[in-house]
């Protein structure tokens, strides 16, 4: 039976369930007249009479008792799973896969989504943390975090976090051994450590500006790696001068365990956005995160 008379087989359910064409129709939202056409036309196609009908009753044919029987708890079942996924639309639930840096997951989302799970029981939030500027749409991920600048033309970008600033920190033991750096030309005299990301396909340079002169520094030193917790380790025992988020390294330096270097050349800019592919359809979890998320500094 072709799928457009998937209502006729509806209409002649509520029929046979109600036993009256009047009840059935005022259920059904339509006129009686044009009920009982459907019934006849749903009669014809099939070649059975469904429903026999008289003055006062109305009452299903054996064939049309088969049907009721066959046919009616399947077209529950159907009714039961669109509603189902109707209540998806609007209840938040399911999985958030989100592409994140190290710093931005450890700072950012972690913190929103530890908040955010005990009150949506049925949310799950999966963060991967990833240097690389990841095809968000081909990874099927739901939203990716990166700094403003990093983030596509064409993706919907929200900030969810304040401006940041990078610091160039040596431990006083390192430092007590060679002059501080003046210029961030000077660093290249210096044990520094160094990043590996692959989105600078390589080491990373230094960035730097001040007054608007921008400038990049390639450094050396002993020790590459990729996450801040080892490079902040590794500075923290003075072997070399680390380039790190501000905020990652302020405690330290309160401490006195740190000594930071080169401020002047290391001005704030645009903190982190976490950026989707569309407004349409967004699923309700990803709405709830990027209320809990969005920025109001």
């Amino acid at each position: 039976m072709p799928r457009e008379n998937l209502n006729d087989l509806l209409a002649f359910l509520a029929v046979a369930r109600e036993r009256s064409f009047t009840r059935a129709a005022a259920q059904l939202g339509i006129s009686q007249s044009a009920l009982s056409h459907t019934i006849r036309g749903l009669e014809e196609r099939l070649g059975l009479r469904l429903l026999t009908r008289t003055t006062r009753s109305v009452s299903p044919t054996e064939a049309g008792e088969r049907l009721l029987r066959t046919v009616g708890p399947r077209l529950e079942e159907i009714d039961a799973e669109l509603g189902a996924l109707s209540e998806l639309r609007d209840k938040p639930a399911g999985t958030v896969r989100i592409t994140a840096g190290e710093h931005s997951a450890n700072t950012i989302l972690w913190p929103a989504v530890a908040k955010l799970l005990p009150e949506y029981p049925d949310i799950r939030v999966e963060i991967i943390a990833d240097y690389g500027l990841t095809d968000i749409v081909a990874e099927r991920y739901d939203a990716g975090v990166r700094l403003g600048e990093q983030v596509a033309k064409d993706m919907i970008a929200m900030r969810i976090g304040p401006d940041m600033s990078m610091a160039v920190v040596g431990a006083p033991s390192y430092l007590a051994q060679r002059p501080p750096p003046r210029t961030p030309q000077e660093l290249t005299a210096h044990n520094c450590i160094n990043i590996r990301l692959p989105t600078y396909g390589g080491l990373y340079a230094w960035e730097f500006e001040r007054d608007g002169h921008e400038l990049k520094v390639r450094v050396e030193g002993q020790l590459v790696f990729n996450t801040i917790a080892l490079r902040l380790n590794s500075v923290l025992a003075g072997l070399g001068l680390a380039y790190l988020p501000e905020d990652q390294v302020q405690p330290y330096i309160a401490e006195g365990r740190l000594i930071r270097v080169l401020a002047d050349w290391c001005p704030p800019f645009p903190g982190y956005h976490l950026y989707y592919p569309s407004r349409r359809q967004c699923p309700p979890a990803l709405s709830v995160l990027l209320h809990a998320l969005r920025h109001r500094g």
